[in-house]
C-alpha cells in the first residue's frame, strides 16, 4: 500500500493535535454520541471484551480522552487498575472528574503522555488498549513498537479505530454520511477544524490489511481484524508472545 496511506497527509503535528482536541474537549463526548449514532459505547465495550481484563491486571489506555474506556474497564473488572494516557490536558481534566464521580479515582491514574515514547518500563502492563487514537498518531510504527514493549508476555494490544467499509456500495454511502452529516454536526456542535480533520483522517487511514501488517511488523503475533457495524469501525488484536 502506497500513496496517501504512507504519507499520512492529513495528520497534524503533536502540538496541533493537543490544541485541536483541547479546544473541543467540553463537547467531545456529545459529538462522539452524535456522529456514532449512539454506537460509541457499544464499540468500546466490544473492544474491552477482546482485551479481556482480569481482576488483578494493570492496563494502559492510550489516547484515553475523557476516560470512557478506562472507566469501562473498571466497571467490568473492579479489581483491575488502569493508567490512561493522553496528550490533551483538557481531556485529562474531564477524565479525572468522571472517575471521581464514578468513585473509581483510586484505581485510575490519568497522565499526559506521548504514544510514540511511553514513559513506562518494559513489560509494565497486562495489556494495552487504544480507542480512536492510532489514526491521529504521527509515527504509528514507533507507537506500535512502544505498545508492544510495555506489554507483559502473553498480554495483548487492542486497537479500536474508525475505518472505511470494504464493500463498494456501503463505502459510497459511508463517505456521503461522513461528508454531509458529520460536517453538519461539527458546524452545529463544535468550533474549528477538528471534525473536518476527523472526516479526512478516517478516509486517509490505512486499510485493515495494512494495519494488521504494521502490527505484525511491530512484533505482535496472532494478529487479527474484527470489523464492526459493516466495517465503519474495526477492532485489531495482537498478542505479545
Amino acid at each position: 500500500m502506497t500513496g496517501r496511506h504512507d504519507n499520512r497527509d492529513t495528520l497534524v503535528s503533536g502540538e496541533e493535535n493537543r490544541a485541536m482536541f483541547g479546544a473541543i474537549a467540553l463537547r467531545y463526548d456529545l459529538m462522539n454520541r452524535v456522529i456514532s449514532l449512539g454506537l460509541a459505547g457499544y464499540w468500546r465495550r466490544r473492544a474491552i471484551a477482546f482485551l479481556d481484563p482480569t481482576e488483578d491486571g494493570c492496563y494502559l489506555d492510550i489516547g484515553t480522552g475523557t476516560g470512557d474506556v478506562a472507566i469501562e474497564i473498571l466497571r467490568r473488572r473492579p479489581g483491575a487498575s488502569v493508567v490512561g494516557v493522553d496528550p490533551s490536558l483538557e481531556m485529562l481534566a474531564l477524565a479525572k472528574t468522571k472517575a471521581r464521580r464514578a468513585a473509581l479515582a483510586g484505581s485510575i491514574s490519568f497522565q499526559a503522555g506521548n504514544a510514540s515514547a511511553l514513559a513506562y518500563t518494559d513489560a509494565s502492563f497486562s495489556g494495552v488498549i487504544t480507542a480512536f487514537c492510532l489514526r491521529n498518531i504521527e509515527d504509528r510504527r514507533a507507537a506500535l513498537s512502544e505498545m508492544r514493549r510495555v506489554i507483559r508476555p502473553g498480554g495483548c494490544l487492542v486497537v479500536l479505530e474508525l475505518t472505511v467499509p470494504g464493500g463498494r456500495l456501503l463505502r459510497m454511502l459511508y463517505r456521503v454520511y461522513n461528508r454531509t452529516f458529520i460536517r453538519l454536526a461539527a458546524r452545529l456542535l463544535s468550533r474549528g477544524n477538528a471534525y473536518r480533520y476527523l472526516v479526512e483522517s478516517i478516509e486517509d487511514f490505512p486499510p485493515p490489511e495494512r494495519v494488521t501488517a504494521m502490527m505484525s511488523e511491530a512484533g505482535f503475533e496472532q494478529v487479527r481484524h474484527i470489523p464492526l457495524t459493516g466495517g465503519v469501525v474495526s477492532i485489531f488484536v495482537g498478542v505479545r508472545v
